[in-house]
This record gives structure tokens, sequence and C-alpha cells, in this order.
């Protein structure tokens, strides 16, 4: 049986990639931080889940070799890079070192894919953002991406472990308690006149829905290529106006005036669309359009309100 060791996965990328191996009948190994029984972690796809810091020491007590290992763990948000910066950096970099490490050391046959973020490429113009353009990280979060990506870059060039990168842009679906979505749902519902959000609402994202992000995790997991970067999006933009409107139609809030306060906040670049050459290359689409994902989003969050 194949296996695979899923850093972060507790974490709403991780356990979801976590299941998608599973469907593919990996073994799976979790770790990271987040405190669930076997019960939980199972019902995710979590074979064995070991709870702590990302090391080398931890990953070493699976005592496995796995086929892959999918590096999810690290920060999060750009806020956190902003407060912190010296978690943001541990979190992103030391910890992608410290797995690098365990598979030069320990198992150098593992392919490693790293799931990176399109922080990385900066501020823009509102045009389709190429693997081939240049980065220039608008925030520390961005910057510790970019550092891990050359990591890993460095790994493959040095000591040859087969690596794929993937630039996520706009990750979303049942189960993200934070970001952009999270955010409106809960001021869309409070059933005020206006809500108001940052920015002019002309800013644009390119959203890719979860299951369709695990699955381009996937196909980089199983692909022969030794090395390789992508971007992880639809190739689709719309702006933030746009998807609040269907998000606050799937609410049932459309009563709602929905307003911007013009500020944009330090680390949000405004333009973000993918180009997808590379993942077009791997015969991958989409499978889930917009007006669906945020659909599932809508119902799975009145599920919450109705607990």
């Amino acid at each position: 049986m194949k296996s695979v060791i899923i850093t972060g996965a507790y974490g709403f990328l991780g356990r979801n990639t976590a299941l998608k191996f599973k469907e593919y009948g990996y073994k799976v190994f979790g770790c990271g931080h987040g405190c669930w029984d076997g019960r939980e972690y199972e019902q995710w796809g979590i074979d064995e889940w070991i709870q702590g810091d990302i090391s080398l020491d931890l990953l070493q007590k699976f005592n496995v070799h796995p086929d892959v290992i999918i590096h999810c763990a690290g920060s999060g948000t750009v806020g956190l890079s902003l407060s912190n910066p010296t978690s943001d950096f541990h979190k992103t970099v030391s910890g992608t070192l410290d797995v690098l490490e365990f598979i030069r050391i320990n198992s150098p046959k593992t392919k490693f894919v790293y799931p990176s973020s399109a922080a990385v490429y900066g501020e823009h113009i509102d045009s389709e953002i190429s693997t081939h353009d240049s980065l220039n990280p608008a925030s520390p979060y961005g910057v510790h991406k970019k550092i891990a990506e050359e990591i890993c870059t460095s790994y493959r060039n040095h000591f040859g472990i087969t690596t794929a990168i993937i630039r996520f842009f706009s990750i979303y679906g049942p189960g993200l308690k934070k970001q952009l979505l999270w955010d409106a749902c809960n001021k869309l519902t409070k059933k005020t006149d206006t809500t108001e959000f940052w920015g002019t609402g002309h800013e644009t994202r390119d959203w890719i829905y979860i299951t369709d992000a695990t699955e381009l995790i996937y196909l980089n997991a199983t692909s022969a290529q030794v090395f390789s970067i992508m971007n992880g999006g639809t190739g689709k933009k719309i702006s933030i106006k746009e998807t609040l409107l269907i998000l606050s139609k799937e609410l049932n809030t459309e009563l709602t005036t929905i307003g911007f306060n013009n500020v944009v906040r330090i680390g949000d670049p405004r333009f973000y669309h993918a180009s997808m050459n590379e993942a077009i290359q791997f015969n991958w689409s989409a499978k889930v359009s917009l007006e669906d994902g945020l659909q599932k989003y809508a119902d799975w969050f009145r599920t919450l309100q109705n607990d």
C-alpha cells in the first residue's frame, strides 16, 4: 500500500487532502497542531496522527518511508505575518526545511509537494499571472513563502529531491472559518441595512474549490515530473463585489446593501488571476463552478447557525 505524510493535517487544506489520498487507497499519516481523537481524524482518512511542531524528530516517529509528503503546515494568514513575523517565519520556513531534511536523510525517494501561495507574486497588473512572472511579495507572509520555495528548489538541485510546488490562489469550501467568505457570511447574516468590507470591491480573486485543489495536489504527487511549479486557481477572475453579491443571494440576504470603505489593507494585492497553463498540461480543470461552490459554502454556514 502506498503511503503519504501530510503535515498540518488538522487544518482546512490538510484534512481535505488527507481525505483525498484515502479515497485513492493510500495509508495516511498526519501531523501538526490540533487536538482530536481517533474517531475524528479517521473520518478525514487519517490512519495515524502525531501532534506537535513539524520537525525532523516528529517525522521520524512515524517510522515510515512514504511515497509522498504533502507539506500543508505553516502560517495561514497575512495578518499573523505582520503582527508576529518571527512566528510566521518559523512556521513557514523552518518547518519546510525540517521536512526536506527528513526526506534527504531518511527517505530520499519520497516526493515532496509544497502547497505555496499566490502571495509570492505580490502586486500585479489586472492580467493573468504566470509562473514565469517576477516574484515581489507584498507581505512577510509572501516573503516567507518565497523563501520556502527557494529552499525547495535548492534541495531539488543539490540533493535530487523530487519536488512539486503549487501556488494556490483563493481556496475555499465548507469548513473554512477564516478569510473573506467566512467574514462575509458572519456580516451578511446579521440582517443590518448596510454591510461594509475592505477595499473598493473592484479587486479580483481567482477562487478554487477545495476538492479541485486537493485533486490538483494528488495529480502533482503522482506525476513523473522531477520538478514542477504551477498555479492553483481556475483561470477565471471575479471581483470581490461580484463574489459577495453571489454569496448574499445564496444566503438570502440580497436586501442588505454591500459597501466598501476604500481602504486597502497592507499585504492584500488588488488583482489575482491565475494562468493555468501548467495544470492544463496535466489535463486538469476545475470541476466546481464558483456559483455551485458558494452555494455549498452558504449551505454549510447555515448548518452552523442551526446547531
